[in-house]
């Protein structure tokens, strides 16, 4: 009887651990959309012909942690340290004037210190005096911007720090990002900022105090205001404040007039100085921003490439955002910049080619801790309304489990007033070795991918019926019709069809100039109130008319060729800052007009139902173009 107990008690038990074993997620190296990805006792690879391509990790450049440079307090002033012995160079630095200006910025001092093997110190003690415009010593704190160059003059970072005492010196509360305004309506917003210290962060708006969670990246939502309302916000962080305002957004339907802006395409640049600044050409965007203010701009649309990116190391994209971010920094304080992605916010694994030592890259994964989607989203504030991902597509490896990248916050919509913007990601799971896909699995630059397309089609059918909206704005990185410097890949591809992605060593069913036509379809045929796509990733300004007239076919296409009921326009702005592309001739050409390799910000001035579009050069001031849209 005993010896039959051991045995029932032995069989419940395995029964249990069987039923616990199945509830728990399947455990795999690599996702099932790369299921021809393998490993070894060498690393992960993928294999082509018999030859192997091994997973490589790069070695650690420039990163963000390491630039903002552990500062200490001494007591002369505060002691860098960037963790790097082969860094030598200059660091620049400067008081901040916090109630001097509305866009608060270092005026540095004209003695920089000297990088040393990866170590720097400033005097404060030497800004007393003349040299003290913020009061710093009274007060006995203050603010130092600081700006990190290496040997070649090449700027890496631009960073802010705040002190306390008048010697001995200590670090103190600082915002070292921010205040950015984000999720503007027309009852509230959301105010991000990041601190060097753990803190609760706290805004306050007439008189009412809104506090987040105790941490270094604070993002804080204020509801229940007036709409179309001037308020001032304060933003406090320990003993330390920073004041500035905005507007809220009309109530939906208002059409009181109002201006946006759009853009695209600010990584790093030619020229030197800023407008190579560690990835990013801080000086347009600089440019862009104050233009921006002076039009009063109700809010802007940057849509990708902000970065070069293309990195494996996260630490390094990090950085180039932060720097991305500070150029727009000072006046982005009081209007949303609303950003999306493009192909350089790619983060990814790398494979090389063991006799070209080509670079083969994927997004990186695991996607939902590690990929560029990821790192963008927490990067950036932009509203949680797309599609989840693209599981549950009947291209789907695994339904049971979660396979794909998050389009959480890389693909959105948003409303202003009588307009909508849809923010579409036009690299999402991007692979940019186009001529891997089938061996590594991925997206191809430019394809909307099924899920996507249908989260698009029934967000568009939704703003068609909504009474307050008139006009409908689509945005995404690729053009559909290229001009200048992509007509050989992007929604085109030298009018090639085949290409289109790759999922688990199966190539998708419709080819990229098929799911062009379909996207055309929902945004020409079943739209009334679609006005224009927004594109940029060539690096010029250019707008062409999409409409029942514009030859948009090559000479040989076998495929279904779609009829377009009327006529929208493709406005393309990847003016801001990226080396230029010239003009390429398609089957378009003769409906393209405008374009220049000219610096450019693109300006909407909304009035109800019409609807202006001017374009100017942010260096020179020059107007470019403009249009009336329909």
């Amino acid at each position: 009887m005993k010896f039959s107990k051991i045995l029932l008690f032995s069989w419940l038990f395995l029964v249990i651990l069987s039923a616990l074993f199945a509830q728990q997620p399947k455990s795999s190296e690599f996702p099932a959309v790369h299921s021809n990805l393998k490993s070894d006792e060498r690393g992960q690879y993928f294999e082509v012909r018999g030859k192997k391509y091994y997973r490589v990790v790069t070695a650690e450049g420039y990163t963000l942690e390491k630039m903002l440079g552990n500062p200490k307090g001494t007591d002369e002033g505060i002691a860098f340290d960037f963790q790097d012995t082969l860094l030598n160079g200059t660091l620049y630095y400067g008081l901040i004037h916090y109630n001097d200006s509305r866009h608060p910025q270092p005026v540095y001092f004209k003695y920089p210190a000297k990088v040393e093997k990866g170590k720097a110190g400033i005097s404060i003690s030497r800004l007393k005096g003349r040299y003290d415009m913020t009061g710093w010593v009274k007060a006995g704190k203050g603010t130092i911007g600081y700006r990190v160059a290496d040997d070649g003059g090449n700027m890496l970072y631009d960073g802010i720090i705040s002190f306390k005492g008048t010697g001995p010196f200590k670090i103190d509360d600082t915002i070292i990002e921010g205040p950015l305004i984000n999720l503007l309506h027309e009852n509230g917003v959301t105010i991000s900022f990041k601190t060097n210290n753990p803190l609760r962060g706290e805004v306050i708006i007439n008189g009412k105090s809104y506090k987040g969670k105790k941490g270094t990246s604070h993002e804080i939502t204020i509801n229940k205001l007036a709409p179309d309302t001037e308020y001032q916000y304060t933003v406090k962080y320990g003993d330390n404040s920073q004041t500035y305002s905005f507007r809220t957004a009309p109530e939906p339907g208002s059409r009181k007039p109002f201006t946006f802006a759009y853009a695209s395409d600010s990584r790093g640049g030619t020229g030197g100085g800023e407008r190579s600044m560690e990835g990013v050409n801080a000086y347009i965007m600089k440019k862009i921003m104050a233009l921006n203010t002076q039009e009063k701009v109700a809010f802007m649309q940057f849509t990708g490439d902000l970065i070069n990116g293309y990195k494996s190391n996260m630490g390094e994209m990090e950085l180039e955002y932060a720097n991305w971010k500070r150029s727009v920094e000072p006046f982005a304080h009081y209007f949303p910049v609303v950003c999306t992605m493009g192909n350089h916010e790619s983060l990814g694994n790398i494979f090389i080619d063991p006799a070209t030592k080509q670079q083969i890259m994927v997004d990186k994964f695991p996607f939902a801790t590690s990929s560029g989607e990821y790192l963008f989203a927490k990067e950036f504030v932009n509203p949680k309304n797309g599609p989840v991902s693209e599981d549950g597509a009947y291209y789907d490896p695994d339904p049971d489990n979660v396979d794909f990248p998050p389009y959480e916050e890389n693909a959105f919509f948003y409303t202003y007033d009588n307009v909508a913007v849809i923010a579409m990601n036009s690299d999402y799971w991007y692979a940019p070795s186009t001529g891997f896909l089938q061996y590594t699995g991925g997206n191809l630059h430019g394809y909307i991918m099924d899920n996507q397309l249908k989260w698009l089609e029934k967000v568009v059918l939704k703003l068609e019926k909504d009474p307050h909206i008139d006009h409908i704005f689509i945005t995404q990185h690729t053009p559909f019709f290229p001009n200048g410097g992509h007509v050989g890949d992007d929604m085109w591809y030298n009018g090639n069809n085949d290409y289109r992605a790759s999922v688990a060593g199966k190539r998708v069913a419709k080819g990229i100039i098929e799911r062009r036509d379909e996207l055309l379809d929902i945004l020409v045929n079943k739209s009334t109130k679609v006005r224009a796509i927004l594109t940029g990733d060539e690096h010029n300004y250019c707008k062409t008319e999409i409409g029942p007239k514009t030859n948009i076919y090559p000479e040989m296409y076998l495929p279904k060729k779609i009829t377009l009921s009327r006529t929208i326009y493709q406005i393309n702005n990847g003016a801001a800052g990226a080396p230029y592309y010239a003009q390429e001739s398609t089957p378009w050409t003769p409906f393209t007009s405008g374009f220049t390799t000219q610096n450019a910000v693109v300006f909407f001035k909304v009035h109800g139902k019409t609807l202006k579009m001017e374009v100017y050069n942010p260096d020179t001031l020059e107007k470019i173009d403009e249009l009336t849209l329909q």
